[in-house]
């Protein structure tokens, strides 16, 4: 049987009093820190072939004095040891405490730097070193910063191997802030520069922005974003259900409308907030009635306010309300108030069908436009052969196949924008509408095409300013 490999940790372990020959330059660590770690060991490092070496140490590159020395080594039948496995070693052998302490009382940036470079380390230590990280104010484009956030993303976003590009994207950093569930890696994130990210179609949006949404921050990292006295990071802290109850009843005292836009959608509100944003503009009120959750006792305070029929009709987009509240609304003349009803997709197939039997003219388009509306309903509003009905079921993805084939035959630019949108129209056809550069807009909302373009980090529709 092969005699197995002698690992470095049973040799160190057992070279009490003998020397380590290493060979090639340093890496990740210096010559102190190695000494340092094999002084536990007893155990001293050298530069060269002498009695007492038991192994030898060698970076991947060495100079032709070095590599005769390695030879020389080899056929005294030394253990050979590659540089990267023994900073491994050591790397898992590192007190955080200790490291930490040191770096702090020296404030040493240059080894805070080598080691975020240091795969080996725990995401813990990575994380608090991080955030010992003091990046580079004057020079916006700072070598070691762009290093540090390459990084920190080849450390926790998948990559590919045709994709290290990636790596050097800010827009990737993005993600990371999106995607991360680690409140310390978010809390230290907070410490990047705020990098603005441009959406197409929507205004750009901060990094701060970005953490500030993303529902795994705790306490401490809330309060650091507080800190900061950004309305627009403070928006998005309203909006998020990880957000303290506290800390959105203070919200609620604001008169900043993108603040109480964005507290109007937080479904984390309890009921004194939703009583007191309902006293606020009609934006608010309009959010509050569309996404908020509505038992008996917020309805009530709604009908006390008195709002006119346009606003009150709104709850019928919401998809979040009690049985005994929807059947309230059911039983409303409010015609505007129905048709809301008849576009939402929560909402039975024997709701809806009674909705239509009502013969609610203005409610038909919203019901041809619902996916939850039975197909023999769909059918119904078919016959009727009204344009605005047409479009809503080319839309549709729940329209039978043998009406999209109708209403494709139609070559009616309208009806084609609604169908330009509908994953269910069969492929052929929506390989016809793809030449239509009219329907571009249309044909990039369609799931189908979606799915066939987006990349791996699905943000191929966003750029990033920097």
């Amino acid at each position: 049987m092969m005699k197995e490999k002698t690992t470095i940790k049973d040799l160190l372990e057992a070279s009490e009093g003998k020397k380590l020959l290493f060979l090639g330059k340093e890496g990740m660590f210096t010559a102190k820190e190695v000494e340092r770690f094999l002084k536990k060991y007893k155990i001293t490092m050298t530069a060269d072939l002498e009695e007492d070496v038991v192994a030898v140490v060698e970076h991947h590159r060495l100079n032709p004095v070095e590599e005769d020395i390695s030879n020389e080594a080899y056929d005294s039948k030394l253990p050979l040891f590659k540089l990267a496995e023994f900073e491994q070693l050591l790397s898992g052998e590192i007190n955080d405490d200790e490291l930490l302490m040191g770096i702090k009382l020296t404030n040493d940036q240059e080894r805070i730097y080598r080691l975020l470079g240091n795969e080996s380390i725990s995401d813990a230590l990575f994380v608090k070193l991080l955030r010992l990280y003091e990046w580079d104010d004057e020079e916006e484009d700072s070598r070691d910063d762009r290093d540090v956030i390459m990084y920190t993303l080849s450390r926790y976003i998948d990559i590919k191997p045709n994709e290290q590009d990636l790596l050097y994207s800010y827009l990737t950093l993005r993600r990371l802030a999106t995607e991360a569930t680690d409140p310390r890696l978010l809390e230290a994130l907070i410490g990047f520069p705020n990098f603005d990210f441009l959406v197409r179609g929507k205004e750009k949006i901060t990094l701060r922005e970005t953490i500030a949404r993303n529902p795994h921050i705790d306490r401490e990292t809330i309060q650091k974003l507080l800190s900061f006295r950004d309305l627009k990071v403070n928006a998005s802290l309203c909006a998020n259900g990880a957000t303290p109850l506290e800390t959105l009843q203070h919200f609620a005292k604001s008169e900043d409308k993108r603040v109480l836009l964005y507290l109007s959608s937080n479904r984390k509100i309890d009921q004194n907030i939703f009583e007191k944003l309902l006293e606020k503009n009609e934006e608010v009120v309009h959010e509050l009635l569309r996404v908020q959750d509505i038992g008996t006792e917020r309805l009530e305070a709604i009908e006390n306010r008195g709002f006119d029929v346009s606003l009150y009709a709104v709850l019928g987009a919401n998809r979040h309300l009690c049985a005994e509240v929807l059947n309230t609304l059911l039983q409303s003349e409010n015609t505007a108030l129905v048709s809301y009803l008849s576009a939402n997709d929560q909402l039975s197939e024997e709701i809806l069908t009674s909705i239509y039997a009502r013969n609610i003219e203005e409610s038909y388009t919203f019901l041809a436009g619902n996916p939850s509306s039975p197909t023999e309903l769909l059918e119904a509003l078919y016959a009727k052969e009204r344009k605005d009905i047409f479009i809503s079921l080319a839309q549709n993805p729940s329209t039978p196949e043998k009406i999209l084939r109708i209403l494709f035959e139609k070559e009616d630019l309208e009806i084609n924008r609604g169908l330009a949108t509908n994953a269910s129209l069969p492929l052929e056809f929506l390989e016809h509408l793809k030449i239509d550069t009219r329907l571009q807009n249309e044909l990039a909302e369609n799931p189908v095409l979606i799915k066939e373009y987006e990349t791996v980090l699905d943000y191929d529709k966003e750029a990033v300013q920097f």
